[in-house]
């Protein structure tokens, strides 16, 4: 796709039968790296509590982390479509607060926002739509409720989980989302969802029948030593990283780093000047 990808060109995708490629990423180089690779979407997540911060769970992450990450993969001024995640707490409380919340982060320059949640949110996300602003949403598994869900369980299984997942993604179409994130629910679920909406959907271990995958860059990259067990790891970057620090730490306690072509000298004359100087300069310190 040539030029800037915006929300509408993902429900071309769909209607084109064009699979969509998102990976989640935090930082100016992750973002670099994935948009030279060819992603469509870059979603600056709240999971980077986990992967960047360390928390056992998305709940802590701020809005103004958000921000200062979303800030970062801008600055690579990816051709990808930008969505920032609204953590938990930005914008369940009230409309005004979805909308004053989702504004920031599109006035940041965010392509778009995405929230948690199926028509116990509807009113939040009708309200941030109508005052223009573009909202993925985000059914089956949500993390930011996994206390309430009592753990990050696999969705869909029963009927009754089906039905609400299905009621969910009606709901969220029905509004105006351009696309819903179906994450770690069963495949004839998210396969239905798929044939049932007119706008893509995109699969997090939920299988193929979804319009695009999404995945975390830690995780297919291989840098979180204990991804989920949906993400394929492409390389073993854990690994990879650790033994080329292991040899940059043998190479120094052995003298072997820095070799000649990484550092510098001054011209042989200037260094015989400085030479002759410091012996001058250090004489007169001895016998003063």
């Amino acid at each position: 796709m040539k030029g800037k990808i915006l929300p509408h060109h993902f429900i071309k995708m769909k209607r084109e039968g064009v699979k969509i490629v998102m990976i989640t990423a935090y930082t100016y180089y992750q973002a670099l790296i994935a948009d030279a690779a060819g992603v469509d979407g870059i979603l600056v997540g709240d999971s980077l509590g986990m992967v960047i911060m360390g928390y056992q769970s998305t709940l802590p992450v701020t809005l103004p982390q958000i921000a200062h990450h979303l800030k970062a993969v801008l600055n690579a001024k990816p051709k990808a479509l930008v969505i920032a995640d609204m953590p938990f707490l930005s914008y369940e409380v009230s409309r005004d607060e979805a909308v004053r919340n989702a504004g920031k982060l599109i006035k940041l320059g965010a392509d778009a926002v995405k929230v948690e949640g199926g028509t116990e949110i509807i009113d939040k996300v009708e309200a941030m739509i109508k005052a223009g602003i573009p909202v993925m949403g985000h059914i089956g598994l949500n993390p930011q409720r996994y206390l309430q869900l009592g753990g990050y369980k696999l969705r869909g299984k029963t009927v009754d989980d089906a039905m609400k997942i299905i009621e969910d993604a009606k709901a969220l179409e029905e509004v105006g989302v351009f696309s819903i994130v179906i994450e770690f629910t069963v495949a004839e679920v998210a396969k239905k969802v798929t044939e049932i909406v007119k706008i893509p959907t995109i699969c997090i271990g939920s299988g193929p029948y979804c319009d695009g995958q999404v995945l975390v860059f830690h995780d297919l990259l291989g840098i979180n030593p204990n991804p989920p067990p949906f993400a394929k790891v492409y390389v073993n970057g854990f690994e990879l990283f650790k033994e080329a620090i292991k040899k940059y730490v043998s190479e120094v306690r052995q003298n072997m780093f820095p070799e000649e072509k990484y550092y510098y000298r001054m011209p042989k004359e200037e260094y015989n000047k400085f030479n002759a100087l410091l012996k001058e300069k250090l004489k007169k310190i001895k016998h003063s």
